[in-house]
């Protein structure tokens, strides 16, 4: 049996920052969009991979969310480290640095943590 990873899941305090954010960001951009009783859904993509990240956003949730230890992420690729970094700092979204691995994380405006890693030869 082999499964096929579709999407990544995180909960927003507020969809459209969450969006802007993501866009100006890592280049993400929503594709499709659910609307239900109580929350919204917006799957985005990097245009590269089928690979997608959903957003949801619940109404009755406006809050950021308790993320406790944090330990959890997702990495994202880039074939030009150091203008991708000077991009984030740019942003003021840079949240720790390891020059010594090479990588370096970005945070949301929900404070979830996103790694940055330079394209190497697999």
């Amino acid at each position: 049996m082999k499964f096929k990873m579709v999407h990544n899941n995180i909960n927003v305090s507020n969809l459209a920052t969450s969006l802007e954010f993501y866009e100006k960001a890592l280049g993400l951009k929503e594709t499709r969009r659910v609307n239900g009783e109580g929350f919204t859904l917006a799957f985005l993509s990097d245009g590269i991979g089928s690979h997608l990240l959903e957003l949801t956003e619940l109404k009755d949730h406006p809050e950021k969310y308790d993320l406790g230890d944090n330990e959890s992420h997702l990495a994202f690729e880039t074939e030009n480290f150091e203008e991708a970094l000077a991009h984030h700092k740019a942003m003021d979204c840079v949240c720790f640095e390891n020059p010594s691995m090479g990588i370096y994380f970005i945070n949301d405006p929900d404070d979830y943590w996103l790694e940055v890693i330079p394209k190497r030869d697999r």
